[in-house]
């Protein structure tokens, strides 16, 4: 159970939570929703004790854990399958403590610990959550230094899940996956065992993980039933009631209102008319719904249209350097009114092939054909860091508009949201979703025949993600589309295009289908701890000074376990425990025939390392 109760939180000044309160049931999976600024990850931070509210408390069943995302990525020397295995706190301490304990008793209480947790198929169960977040059994085993930002919050992730702590707090978990990830950690959460509660406004995650809804909004939080589809519907019908009461309370206050102006001085209904005085005075009004509408996206026309194809590509290939291309065997067409998914896990040129659309890569061989006149816009995510810090709005518009009035400019700012204060304030100080409506701007301002969206979603709450989704059904030119939110592919995309294997192709199936295809080749095998250390066949040739490096590691394990069996050899040579501690005796013939089976194991490993050393 994890019990929100009164919260009431300040910043600046700005009143975020007023005596907020919710009860999540131990075991339900819940999302917590609400417009973008409205305090969803500070009531996450009050949650996690990072965060002292002004009243309330938050209250978890006795010795509940816990957890959440690190918010710093982790980026030391240590490996991902090390880092993913700390995070299962309890399991490490247990480890640590079996490697210098010396009284066989406690080494067998640690161990049957062990043994009820799980830990000796954590490194198997560590590696299957790497692989369903798109790492390769390779990079498994290399530093986290070695990975991008973006790679080390998905190992962070990964350790989070791998914790398995009783309530799991998740803020925006899909932001750094891409749509296999996502398909992926979908099915993962919705058959995780514990509590979880998610920030999330990715719709189609919320259809399919939560069965329950956390609404923010006015400082208040209200508990909904369902998934979200099922929130939306019973927040309107919610809405309508209470117009429809509203309007009859008015009506209702009207007809008092006269009767107590017609007879309040006239002695003989003097008496009633003070009555309704009161009822009046006792009648608490309807709040009016007040529907806080975004402002609407809008995405200028071409203003000529052009004869198809716009893009041709006959057996091209592109890469950053030469000799090294990234995609090659590239036989495509875009047509004008092309709505095109391009989908493929993060590393596959994704990216690569967005920036030989725009230009920024020519073809290293084949050809592409474009038509004359043609121009494209490209909004990318990472635009946002190259927004300059001191730079306003108002300056980036009227870089575009130079021959245009003030008023002009900002009557363009004011129609994509940007009102006087916020068209002149820094970028520094633009909210994630304020930024990305800037970008949109900037990118369509030219009116473009094609539009190249790489992940536009991700500082958007629900209802700017909606009005995206018709900005882009609305637009008259050809979209090309890179997203991990599913709805927004089901809901503008008519052609899926993959990017795997150094190419990209046409998929011949829908969504549904590709995200089967998807889960079937992420599904790893259970492997043993010595195989997931080491894995002798399915791994891709090493070099010389990596095998030296793992038959160390290996030759350590092996020393361990035998450190582990002589101690219980020694106890179980105690003829006195058989007649005073049978059950203990039985404990550790069991845990002995364990530990002797991980042996084999891990020897088996290290002779086939052996030969790999001598053949490399």
């Amino acid at each position: 159970m994890l019990n929100v109760q009164g919260i009431t939180y300040r910043i600046g000044g700005r009143l975020l939570l007023e005596d907020a309160g919710v009860a999540i049931p131990t075991g339900h999976r819940v999302g917590l929703v609400g417009r973008n600024g409205t305090g969803k990850s500070t009531l996450f931070r009050i949650i996690l004790g990072e965060l002292s509210p002004e009243s309330g408390q938050v209250n978890t069943l006795r010795n509940a854990r816990i957890g959440t995302v690190a918010q710093e990525a982790p980026g030391g020397e240590d490996s991902l399958i090390d880092v993913v295995l700390a995070g299962d706190v309890e399991r490490a301490q247990l480890l640590a403590d079996a490697e210098h304990e010396t009284d066989a008793h406690a080494i067998a209480d640690i161990q049957t610990r062990l043994a009820d947790i799980g830990a000796h198929a954590a490194p198997a169960r560590a590696a299957a959550i790497l692989s369903g977040l798109g790492f390769s059994d390779e990079t498994m085993q290399g530093p986290c230094s070695a990975l991008s930002g973006g790679w080390r919050m998905r190992v962070a992730l990964a350790a989070a899940l791998f914790g398995q702590p009783d309530v799991l707090l998740l803020d925006e978990p899909t932001n750094y996956l891409d749509f296999e990830g996502t398909v992926w950690l979908t099915t993962f959460l919705k058959s995780y065992p514990s509590t979880v509660l998610m920030i999330s406004h990715d719709r189609d995650v919320l259809n399919q993980v939560v069965d329950g809804i956390v609404h923010l909004e006015n400082g208040r939080l209200t508990l909904y039933q369902g998934n979200y589809d099922s929130f939306d519907r019973q927040r309107r019908e919610k809405q309508a009631l209470n117009q429809k009461l509203r309007r009859k309370q008015e009506a209702q206050r009207a007809h008092m209102q006269a009767y107590v102006d017609r007879f309040r001085y006239k002695a003989s209904k003097a008496r009633q008319a003070q009555s309704r005085l009161k009822a009046l005075a006792r009648m608490e009004p309807i709040a009016e719904v007040i529907e806080n509408r975004v402002t609407e996206f809008h995405f200028p026309n071409p203003e000529k249209e052009l004869a198809p194809p716009l893009v041709a590509m006959d057996k091209a290939a592109v890469g950053y350097e030469p000799g090294k291309n990234i995609l090659r065997n590239l036989t495509l067409r875009i047509d004008p009114d092309d709505r095109i998914a391009l989908l493929g896990s993060n590393g596959n040129g994704k990216s690569t092939f967005a920036k030989l659309l725009i230009g920024k890569l020519a073809a290293s061989q084949g050809s592409i054909v474009t038509a004359p006149r043609m121009s494209v816009g490209y909004f990318a995510q990472h635009q946002m860091d190259e927004l300059a810090d001191g730079r306003t709005p108002f300056d980036y518009i009227t870089a575009l508009m130079p021959e245009a009035s003030v008023a002009e400019r900002r009557a363009r700012l004011g129609a994509a949201g940007f009102g006087a204060t916020l068209a002149d304030s820094t970028c520094s100080t633009l909210s994630g979703g304020e930024k990305a409506r800037l970008l949109f701007l900037l990118a369509t301002y030219h009116a473009p025949h094609v539009l190249i969206l790489d992940e536009p979603t991700n500082h958007l709450d629900m209802d700017s993600r909606e009005s995206l989704i018709m900005a882009i059904n609305d637009y008259a030119g050809a979209v090309i589309l890179i997203a991990h939110d599913k709805h927004i592919v089901e809901t503008c995309a008519d052609t899926l295009w993959i990017v795997d294997k150094g190419t990209v192709r046409v998929f011949d199936g829908d969504l549904e289908a590709y995200a089967e295809q998807v889960l079937s080749q992420r599904k790893a095998p259970v492997r043993r701890e010595a195989e997931v250390a080491a894995p002798a066949e399915k791994r891709p040739v090493r070099t010389q000074k990596s095998l030296q490096k793992q038959l160390r590691e290996i030759e350590e394990k092996m020393e361990a376990l035998r450190g582990k069996i002589a101690v219980l050899d020694e106890a179980l040579a105690d003829h006195t425990i058989y007649s005073e501690e049978p059950k203990k005796a039985a404990d550790f013939a069991r845990l002995r025939t364990r530990l002797a089976s991980d042996l084999d194991s891990v020897e088996t490993v290290w002779l086939e390392m052996h030969e790999d050393t001598a053949d490399a």
